[in-house]
Order: structure tokens, then C-alpha cells, then sequence
């Protein structure tokens, strides 16, 4: 008998708490989000799986010297990873459309509202009681408004280290199911023949001015920000 509970006190189901429990819940979710739906598996599979090693009750994969602990200072602590994936996602990007059309860059500066406004939710939320974060803690969520994932990686590391899980797997499940969100409210705010526009470039971009546009704004950025 002795040995029988010597073995049950090292199970993870007894060591485990009601968060853990939760976050595995969660992982297992977006296994089956990115698995069966096929809502972004590039980006849901990973964090997922993630979630799940990292809440296993008892195992410390997250911690002191476990695997996913060294991932955290290598990659996020240090800033690489953040700035690995950034120079992905450039390298992919078109800005044909953007060179094209110029005023389009006003839809993309006005989504940047969105951190101001979850910001002020934040701060609201901690000034009825309902939550307590400090101003760090609310710049750090706010960061989730701009829908860009790095970035809420890289400030909350900065600002909120003990948010960073939470951040994360908001931002990108959010982004992740984009396509469930946005269809009903593009609906309530077109019209059906308004829908059936289609967009086409105005005018050609040439290869030349695709290179040079982003070695500009690369060299604006890093003479004029602090």
C-alpha cells in the first residue's frame, strides 16, 4: 500500500493544479482548431503542442533546465526568434498592392488604433476591479490589438514576463480564427453588390522598385527611431 501511494504522489494527475489542468485543455483545443478545422496548423500546431508540454504536471519542461525553458532564453529572452521571424514574414511579403496604391497604407496605420483601444480596455478593466494589471502589464496586452504576434511576443517579454503564455496564445489564436470572425462582420457592414467587387492593381510594380522600397524604409527606421 505504501508503495501504491508513493507511486500516486508522483503521478501528474495528483501533483496537478487547476491551471495546468486548464492550459492542457486549451492545447488539446488548438490541436483540433489547426488538426481537424485547419485553422492556421502552422502557427496553431506548434503552440499547441507547446501549451500541452509545457503544463505537463511535475515534468519542469518549462523551467529551470527544461528543453522548452532554453528555447525561452535563447530565443525569446534574447529577442532572436522575434527578429528570425520577422525577417521571414518580409520576405514573403508583396508590397506590390501597397506601391501601387499608396493610400492603402492608411488601412494599415489605422489598425494600429486597435493597441490604443485594448490598452484603455485594460486600464478600464483594472479600474472596476475586475482584473489588476499594472501599466506594463496593460502596454503589453495592448500590443494584441496591432494583430502581429512577434511583437506581442517581443514586448511582453519585455514588459510582462509572466504574461507572455497568455499574450501569445491570444494573439495568434485570434489571427488564427480570422476567418470565423471576420465574415459576419463584413457582411453587416457591406452591401452584397459591394462584395462583388473585384480588386485589381492599378498598376504594375516594377522588380526594381519592390527592392528598393523595403532597403528604404529598413534605413528610415533605423536613422529615425530612438
Amino acid at each position: 500500500m505504501e508503495h501504491l501511494n508513493l507511486l500516486w504522489s508522483n503521478t501528474g494527475l495528483n501533483q496537478m493544479v487547476w491551471g495546468q489542468g486548464l492550459m492542457l485543455l486549451v492545447g488539446m483545443l488548438l490541436l483540433y482548431l489547426a488538426i481537424v478545422k485547419n485553422f492556421e496548423p502552422l502557427l496553431l500546431l506548434p503552440i499547441g503542442f507547446g501549451a500541452i508540454l509545457a503544463n505537463i504536471p511535475g515534468a519542469g519542461i518549462a523551467e529551470g533546465s527544461g528543453i522548452l525553458h532554453v528555447f525561452y532564453v535563447i530565443g525569446i529572452e534574447s529577442g532572436a526568434f522575434p527578429l528570425i521571424i520577422f525577417m521571414g514574414v518580409g520576405a514573403l511579403t508583396d508590397f506590390g498592392p501597397l506601391l501601387a496604391n499608396p493610400k492603402t497604407l492608411l488601412l494599415g496605420a489605422a489598425a494600429q488604433f486597435g493597441i490604443f483601444a485594448t490598452l484603455l480596455g485594460a486600464i478600464g478593466l483594472t479600474a472596476v476591479g475586475v482584473f489588476d494589471f499594472s501599466l506594463t502589464d496593460a502596454a503589453a496586452i495592448g500590443i494584441i490589438g496591432g494583430a502581429d504576434g512577434p511583437t506581442s511576443i517581443y514586448v511582453a517579454s519585455k514588459l510582462a514576463p509572466d504574461l507572455l503564455g497568455a499574450i501569445a496564445v491570444a494573439s495568434y489564436s485570434y489571427m488564427a480564427l480570422v476567418p470565423l470572425i471576420q465574415p459576419p462582420i463584413m457582411r453587416a457592414l457591406t452591401t452584397e453588390k459591394e462584395r462583388q467587387i473585384e480588386m485589381v492593381q492599378l498598376r504594375e510594380v516594377s522588380q526594381a522598385e519592390k527592392i528598393i522600397f523595403p532597403i528604404m524604409l529598413l534605413m528610415l527606421v533605423a536613422l529615425l527611431l530612438p
